[in-house]
């Protein structure tokens, strides 16, 4: 996670951004600090990068990598307001021993993928439409190992796949049909039959905007109806409110890069004889 001291909406590069509106930096920051305990109190590890005043987005860590079993693809981003934060996640990973592939094709990191270990052993929903290319579809698939299906996004109010649709656990995903083409939305179907489905007015607030943890589910509390939904599929909601990063396009997700590490080895003791 990255702290929103220096958050502003001083460009606008989606359907959310409106320099016109005035953003309450103080509240930003109260708010994300909340997201940051809510995540440690649930027991996660929190790592945190030094924002940087240039760079008012890069609270939404979530875009600058995608990782896969210890192993970061990195990002490169379609406008050149946010190209930076790039450098910022390679430094990160670099300090950490991470494998580290520079990435050739634009791509906004998790924002536009998603993982599901438990399907087909190992599964990344890729979103395309408006910022990811294609392409890099096929890089992200030589890097991770990791077979990919492409999803096109056609609302331009959801430009991130993380706008649109989620992994709850491991096999589980969370999405809202209109935001995807009439193809992928079959895709989805026939992959996922038992997800939970979001409607319009969640999916504006930001409510698949969310990050689980196979049991608990932080999303955006303005998400009422969703949680509700995720309640009943046997997810325990965890509401937040981000009121000031929405301004920016973005909710509880945009906010966490998830990192996977490698899966834990286990030597097995030698069969008696």
């Amino acid at each position: 996670m990255c702290s929103p001291r220096f958050f502003r909406v001083e460009y606008e590069i989606n359907p959310w951004m409106d320099t016109g509106v005035p953003v309450d930096a103080d509240l930003a920051v109260k708010q994300w600090e909340r997201l940051r305990e809510t995540l440690v109190e649930l027991g996660h590890t929190v790592h945190t990068l030094d924002p940087d005043p240039a760079l008012p987005d890069m609270v939404f860590a979530a875009n600058g990598a995608f990782t896969v079993d210890g192993v970061a693809y990195g990002a490169r981003f379609r406008f050149p307001q946010r190209g930076a934060e790039a450098a910022a996640h390679r430094a990160f990973y670099a300090a950490h021993g991470w494998p580290y592939t520079e990435p050739v094709e634009i791509n906004e990191g998790e924002g536009d993928f998603a993982y599901l270990p438990g399907v087909a052993g190992g599964l990344i929903l890729a979103g395309y439409g408006f910022r990811t290319a294609p392409p890099a579809h096929a890089e992200a698939v030589e890097v991770l190992g990791r077979p990919i299906v492409p999803l096109r996004l056609t609302d331009p109010r959801f430009y991130h796949l993380d706008t649109a649709l989620a992994a709850l656990d491991d096999h589980t995903i969370a999405y809202y049909p209109g935001a995807f083409s009439e193809a992928s939305q079959r895709v989805l179907h026939r992959l996922f039959p038992d997800a939970v489905l979001a409607d319009e007015a969640d999916a504006l607030d930001f409510g698949l905007n969310l990050v689980s943890d196979g049991r608990h589910v932080v999303l955006n509390g303005d998400a009422a109806a969703l949680a509700t939904k995720l309640a009943a599929a046997g997810f325990t909601p965890v509401p937040v409110e981000l009121t000031e990063l929405k301004k920016g396009g973005g909710s509880v997700k945009c906010c966490v890069a998830e990192l996977r590490p490698p899966p834990p080895t286990t030597t097995d003791p030698p069969t008696p004889r």
